[in-house]
């Protein structure tokens, strides 16, 4: 991106006024996002929110984007969605019809997406979207939706590969889920059942947790009847955090735990010595070996991110500053600011960002950037999985409540 040095391209104009020279103004292109600011999504909706703004403000300042000759800079109008699908879809058609946005940033959560999917599809408009995994989304033939993410059905699959490459036999492997019962965590089980198979591993316990989820009790009962070797939940940063409390509240022992959302739900930091062992699926961590000429290395943007806000970067940040990204470049190579020409040079991203790489395939699904697992060790997120790109060796099994320091 080309860098404006303002003050210089004014004083040009007042030195050569006489000639006929004139600075050019910046143009704006103003992107929308409707975002979970309050309701049950608000801690993740506002990550999603800091994670655009950051990016908005690190393109700005290095000038903005140049489309076909002119500068522009980025500007994003925000609703709060209150973390309802039906009032996201509301506010989307607002922003669309009312306010005059061409491009879409994404809201966060799966369930919120596909609310919003069939506006932007209505009225053509592109939509770069950073927190919307499902898979299913990218099976309805939708032509505007792009997203950064890597999709649910790979979410917890390498703890299930994992697991198997740490046991000689891993069809002897029992496994016990439990899934909240909405878009993402249920792709999520998808996934993880189809790598199960391959594996030739049994299922013990398939629990569906209410959207509203205030106890696993009874899950957990189960798992500790039955002594799975492998347990893995899905419910957003909620789930995280009641499933870590109550392992240990009850004494529950399992030789290996992997959950979602473990960093959003802070996990290490607000539990302490019960989140030890456990294993957390993530989009990207601040250790990986990704970088670009914007934001420098992942390291680099979470310090950027940690400057600006306080707070220790989550992926939801990051890849929502990814996503602006995308459009940026989208939008330079576009030449044109037409949506429908904006769509076609997503079609054709292939980047490379402090993120991760990002290619799109024919469903708008980032078809180059792997998951990653963590490991929480003595208080630290350490990657342990893939090999490629692991920090340190997975401490495994977990030990017995009684043998733990």
């Amino acid at each position: 991106m080309k860098k404006l040095v303002p003050g210089l391209i004014l004083a040009a104009a007042l030195i050569f006024g006489g000639a006929g020279a004139r600075a050019e103004e910046p143009g704006v292109i103003k992107l929308g996002a409707a975002v979970s600011l309050t309701g049950k999504y608000s801690s993740n909706g506002n990550f999603t929110r800091k994670g655009y703004d950051l990016a908005v403000k690190r393109i700005n300042e290095e000038g903005g984007v140049n489309v076909g000759g002119k500068p522009y800079l980025l500007d994003i109008t925000y609703y709060d969605d209150e973390s309802t699908p039906a009032r996201g879809a509301q506010l989307v058609e607002r922003l669309i019809q009312q306010d005059g946005v061409k491009f879409l940033l994404g809201p966060y959560s799966s369930g919120l997406t596909e609310a919003i999917a069939p506006v932007t599809e209505k009225y053509g408009i592109p939509m770069v979207e950073a927190n919307g995994a499902a898979i299913s989304l990218f099976q309805k033939n939708y032509r505007y939706l792009f997203a950064v993410l890597s999709t649910t059905d790979e979410y917890l699959r390498p703890a299930v590969d994992l697991a198997a490459a740490l046991n000689e036999d891993p069809s002897k492997l029992r496994v016990a889920m439990a899934f909240e019962n909405d878009p993402f965590s249920q792709d999520v089980r998808a996934g993880v059942m189809a790598d199960m198979e391959r594996h030739g591993m049994k299922v013990v316990v398939d629990d569906k947790l209410p959207p509203e989820l205030n106890d696993m009790s009874a899950t957990l009962t189960k798992v500790k009847a039955l002594r799975p070797d492998l347990l893995l939940v899905s419910g957003h940063d909620k789930g995280a955090s009641l499933v870590i409390r109550q392992l240990a509240d009850q004494r529950v022992n399992v030789p290996m735990l992997a959950l979602t959302h473990c960093d959003s739900a802070r996990i290490a930091e607000t539990f302490g010595a019960a989140a030890e062992y456990a294993l957390c699926a993530a989009q990207w961590a601040s250790t990986l070996k990704y970088s670009d000429p914007l934001f420098g290395s992942a390291a680099d943007y979470a310090a950027l991110y940690e400057q600006a806000y306080g707070e220790v970067a989550p992926y939801q940040a990051a890849e929502s500053s990814a996503a602006v990204q995308v459009f940026a470049d989208a939008f330079e190579r576009a030449g044109t600011l037409e949506p429908d020409a904006v769509r076609d040079a997503l079609t054709q991203t292939d980047i490379m960002t402090f993120y991760g790489p990002v290619k799109f395939d024919e469903t708008g699904k980032n078809i180059k950037k792997p998951m990653v697992l963590f490991q929480v060790q003595d208080g630290k997120y350490v990657v342990v999985y893939p090999q490629a790109f692991a920090e340190g060796e997975i401490r495994w099994p977990t030990p017995a409540w009684s043998e733990r320091r």
